[in-house]
């Protein structure tokens, strides 16, 4: 059982409800016989210097309340310290998709979730996921990360401020369709070789799910040393609005214009701007002039509480 703990939560997790939720999970708190102390976010990336400085202050646990967005700023706090100094991370998911939480095996009841974290009964190692643009900016990703189509809804999914989930992500896949549908040359090096196609997407994926609900990569694992690949070349809109519902049910595999693949290494080079997203978080938006990215999977890199 950990002696010191630390939990991050983002006050506008679940719409604004998060507050709400942290106060319920109180006596669950109380019980813990260590030290637990909690902490809010207040803006963007507060997450990441809080997890940091836990790190640095000698925490053993640091706990994640909110979704895969606070998820992935505790993560890549965590990662800025040596591997020796870095504390258990634990998640209670309270967000729209919830994927990394599904990836360990994480109840979404959140009362079960911190009792279940703060007992630590099952600590695994997982991979995570590096990347490095051209201009030397680095990124940690847990999950997911998406370049062209799924970047885009992800874009779009924050500024439906109405719905919530999956059905968030699905009105935003709908309008990505519709209004960006843009393929892009791009020529992709791993270890297994190189190839060059048009691409609408590119999704990088260490567990096998996005989105609350797109089944992307159903045989990913996240403890595996690689990670899984998912390419759409150029497809009219009528054949995405196809692929849509194969997408949710995870059985997209079977048509000729998806390509599927794995690595430890890779190096993307496009004709277009790249639009990305790591864990259904904005990297490069509209406006941005990115076209070389590298990536590299890190084994084992960060200890975290399972389901």
């Amino acid at each position: 059982m950990p002696r010191k703990v630390k939990l991050i939560l983002n006050p506008m997790a679940d719409m604004g409800r998060a507050w709400k939720t942290a106060n319920e999970l109180r006596p669950i708190a109380q019980e813990f016989k260590g030290e637990l102390t909690w902490s809010g976010t207040v803006y963007p990336t507060h997450a990441i210097e809080l997890a940091r400085q836990a790190a640095e202050e000698g925490y053993d646990m640091v706990i994640a309340m909110g979704g895969d967005g606070t998820a992935h700023e505790v993560m890549n706090g965590l990662m800025q310290v040596p591997a020796e100094k870095r504390p258990v991370m634990a998640v209670v998911p309270i967000g729209s998709g919830n994927d990394f939480a599904y990836s360990i095996g994480m109840t979404q009841k959140s009362s079960h979730a911190l009792a279940h974290a703060l007992s630590s009964d099952n600590i695994q190692p997982v991979d995570i996921g590096l990347m490095t643009d051209e201009h030397g900016r680095q990124e940690y990703f847990d999950n997911t990360l998406g370049i062209g189509f799924d970047a885009v809804v992800t874009i779009r999914s924050h500024k439906l401020p109405i719905v919530k989930g999956f059905l968030m992500y699905l009105t935003a896949v709908i309008q990505t369709i519709i209004l960006n549908h843009n393929p892009m040359t791009m020529r992709i090096e791993t270890e297994a070789g190189t190839w060059e196609d048009k691409l609408l997407m590119l999704t990088l994926c260490n567990g096998p799910r996005e989105g609350g609900g797109f089944m992307l990569a159903p045989d990913a694992k996240n403890n595996d040393g690689k990670m899984e690949t998912v390419a759409v070349t150029k497809v009219s809109r009528g054949t995405m609005f196809r692929l849509v519902p194969e997408f949710m049910k995870g059985t997209h595999m079977r048509f000729k214009q998806v390509r599927m693949g794995e690595f430890k290494k890779l190096t993307l080079t496009s004709d277009l701007p790249l639009y990305i997203h790591a864990d259904g978080e904005v990297f490069t938006s509209f406006g941005s002039n990115l076209k070389k990215v590298s990536f590299e999977i890190l084994p084992q890199a960060l200890r975290v509480v399972h389901g």
